[in-house]
């Protein structure tokens, strides 16, 4: 499996050899395509800069999304499944739902989801909606929670009954707590409650219906594992295959499939230098080239 260093030197060689075509796109596109022909099913990559760009607004889960799974699923044999391999930190809770009932819509459940380094929040609903999940010793979930103006709702309604505690027992503690909870807008409480309960209602009909159809038990203790904020502390944790495994999910390792994982790891590598060295930050691609790209726009 070329590694990291090895898949640049291919990129660097493909160029030398050719300096007309984009060589990038080429050994990315090659590799993609290995990943398909080895499992025999529709590949589509959905791939996220915000590690080489954190400040570019188009790296998250967005309505604009739609259009590219829109391109790539356009003429594919919807018979074969698909694998789609993510990776991203998640986004909006409306776009994700409409990502997902559309992908239903085109493969029905046979949907497998691969993560060869990071799929958190919106991306890891994704992932949870699938009827398997393939993970590396390496790979992470993360925490649905959702989040509003960068708080997370679930600790905004436990900071908030933390208050009505403390108050009651101590009055004296009314002023601390009021300037506080006076930075929240009036329907902000409210706003987290149905975020919360929007998020757990679409992942657990997603789980109930595909993942977890044949043992409907594992539900609860997945959405525990993965939405309350008390058991993992911080939005940002992450989420190791082991824990996925232990929690019930329908995990399969990478480690498995020597052919599949280096197939996979080298097109992941390949998106990796792709973000570092042009202008993309988004990529949703398929196997036999089609791609959506999302570039930054220059400031200033």
């Amino acid at each position: 499996m070329p590694n990291w260093s090895e898949v640049l030197k291919e990129i660097q060689e493909t160029h030398n050899a050719n300096p007309s075509e984009n060589a990038i796109d080429k050994v990315r596109r090659k590799y993609l395509l290995q990943v398909s022909k080895h499992t025999g099913r529709n590949v589509i990559a959905y791939y996220s800069g915000w590690l080489q760009k954190p400040k570019s607004p188009d790296t998250a889960v967005n309505d604009k999304d739609k259009s590219g799974f829109m391109l790539t699923i356009h003429k594919m044999d919807k018979s074969m499944g698909l694998d789609l391999i993510l990776h991203t930190p998640g986004g909006d809770l409306a776009a994700t739902e409409s990502v997902v009932d559309y992908l239903y819509s085109m493969f029905g459940y046979n949907i497998r989801v691969i993560v060869p380094q990071i799929s958190m929040s919106a991306g890891t609903m994704i992932a949870l909606a699938s009827k398997e999940i393939v993970m590396g010793k390496h790979s992470n979930l993360g925490p649905i929670d959702p989040q509003m103006g960068g708080l997370a709702c679930q600790a905004v309604l436990n900071e908030f009954e933390d208050a009505k505690k403390d108050i009651k027992i101590n009055p004296q503690a009314a002023p601390l707590w009021q300037v506080i909870i006076g930075k929240y807008h009036p329907t902000f409480l409210g706003a987290c409650k149905q975020a919360i309960d929007w998020s757990e209602s679409m992942v657990e009909n997603w789980l109930v219906n595909n993942m977890c159809a044949n043992d409907k038990s594992k539900v609860k203790p997945i959405l525990r594992m993965f939405s309350d904020h008390k058991h993992q502390k911080s939005h940002a944790r992450h989420i190791s295959k082991r824990q996925c495994v232990e929690v019930g999910l329908t995990i399969s390792s990478l480690e498995d499939d020597q052919v599949l994982q280096d197939a996979v790891l080298t097109t992941h590598h390949a998106f990796m230098h792709t973000f570092s060295h042009t202008a993309a930050v988004k990529v949703i691609e398929n196997q036999h080239g089609v791609a959506y790209i999302e570039q930054s726009v220059p400031t200033g």
